[in-house]
C-alpha cells in the first residue's frame, strides 16, 4: 500500500511539474532577447538602437542585431531566424505584400513614409534665385552650376554607380532636355556625394545633386528638394514625374508577435518621421555619437514626447527610473 501511494504522489508530482513547464493554457511565454534585421543603413542602427533602448529599460529584455541585405533580412523574418525588421521598405521588396497577405509575417505598423529623394539644392540658392523652383526651371539657371574645368557645360552630381535610381535620375536628364547644358556627374560612392555636397555648403557655391532622405546630410544642412511632375508609375523608370516616396513598416515574425503582445503593441505605436531620424543621424555627425547614445539623446533631450505617445504611465515610469 505504501508502495502505490509513494507511485501515485511521483506521477503526480511529474505530471505537475510537466504543466508547469509547458503553462496553462493562453499564457504568454515572452523571450528574453530578441534579434533585430540589420541591413547597414545608419536609419535602420537608429530605429533599433531607440526601440532597443526602449526594450531594455520597459520589457526587460536584451537584443542584437543580425546583418544582411534586404531581401535576406525579410526572408529571415519569414522564416523566424530574426524577431524584428524596423524598416521594411515595402515597394522595394517584391515579395512584401504576398507575405503579408498570406500570413507569413506580421505588419504592425507604418514606421515613417515621408522618405523624399530626387534633385537638391542649398537653401541660399533658392533664396537668392526663387524662380529656380522645379527640375524643368534648372534650363534656365544652369549657368549657375557650371563646371570649374569647363566652362561652357555645367553639372549635376547624379546617384552612386550601380544605384537604380542613378540611371532613372540620369534618363530624367535626358527626357527632360537638361542634357543640353548639363553633364550628368554619377558619384563613386555615397562618401564622395556627400563631400561635394558639404564642400559647396561651406564654400557657399551653387550646387545641384540627387540625393534622399532619412540621412545625416540633410538633417544637419539645408537643402531643398526640387519640385517635379506628378509621380506616375508607369513612366517613372523612363526617368518621368517625382520619385515616390516608400512606405516603411515594421513588421515582426509571427512567432514573436504571438509571444510577446506587450512589446508588439508598443511597436504597433511606434513611428518616426524622416525630419527626426535627419537629426539624429546630423548628432551623432556632429558629437561623434554612437547610435545607442543617439537614441538616448533622441528621446530624453530631443523629442521626449515620443515615449509618451508610445508608452502607458506605468511604462514611462519604468522607462525613467
Amino acid at each position: 500500500m505504501k508502495k502505490a501511494i509513494t507511485l501515485s504522489l511521483t506521477l503526480a508530482l511529474i505530471t505537475a511539474s510537466m504543466c508547469g513547464c509547458a503553462g496553462s493554457p493562453g499564457e504568454v511565454n515572452e523571450k528574453t532577447a530578441i534579434t533585430f534585421a540589420d541591413v547597414g543603413w545608419d536609419s535602420i542602427k537608429l530605429n533599433n538602437a531607440v526601440a532597443g533602448l526602449v526594450a531594455e529599460r520597459v520589457f526587460g529584455y536584451t537584443w542584437k542585431e543580425t546583418p544582411g541585405s534586404t531581401p535576406i533580412s525579410h526572408e529571415a523574418l519569414v522564416q523566424g531566424e530574426v524577431d524584428i525588421v524596423m524598416e521594411e521598405w515595402t515597394d522595394n521588396i517584391p515579395t512584401y505584400s504576398v507575405d503579408r497577405d498570406a500570413g507569413k509575417l506580421t505588419e504592425l505598423g507604418v514606421n515613417f513614409d515621408d522618405n523624399y529623394q530626387g534633385f537638391y539644392i542649398p537653401r541660399y540658392v533658392a533664396e537668392e534665385y526663387p524662380g529656380l523652383k522645379t527640375v524643368h526651371d534648372l534650363a534656365d539657371y544652369a549657368d549657375l552650376f557650371i563646371d570649374p574645368n569647363d566652362s561652357s557645360r555645367s553639372i549635376i552630381y547624379g546617384g552612386v554607380v550601380g544605384w537604380e535610381i542613378t540611371e532613372i535620375m540620369k534618363k530624367k536628364v535626358r527626357l527632360y532636355g537638361l542634357d543640353q547644358y548639363f553633364d550628368y556627374i554619377e558619384s563613386g560612392s555615397d562618401a564622395i556625394l556627400n563631400a561635394s555636397m558639404v564642400s559647396a555648403w561651406d564654400k557657399k557655391e551653387p550646387i545641384v545633386a540627387y540625393y534622399w532622405e532619412p540621412t545625416w546630410l540633410l538633417g544637419k544642412y539645408d537643402f531643398v528638394l526640387l519640385e517635379d511632375d506628378p509621380y506616375d508609375a508607369e513612366k517613372y523608370t523612363e526617368g518621368y514625374g517625382s520619385c515616390p516616396s516608400v512606405t516603411v513598416t515594421i513588421a515582426v515574425s509571427n512567432a514573436f508577435s504571438e509571444t510577446n503582445p506587450e512589446f508588439c503593441g508598443f511597436l504597433s505605436k511606434y513611428s518616426l518621421s524622416s525630419q527626426i531620424i535627419n537629426e539624429a543621424l546630423a548628432y551623432m555627425n556632429d558629437n561623434g555619437a554612437d547610435y545607442n547614445q543617439a537614441a538616448h539623446w533622441l528621446l530624453t533631450e530631443s523629442h521626449p514626447e515620443l515615449l509618451q505617445q508610445w508608452l502607458d504611465e506605468n511604462q514611462l515610469q519604468l522607462f525613467t527610473n
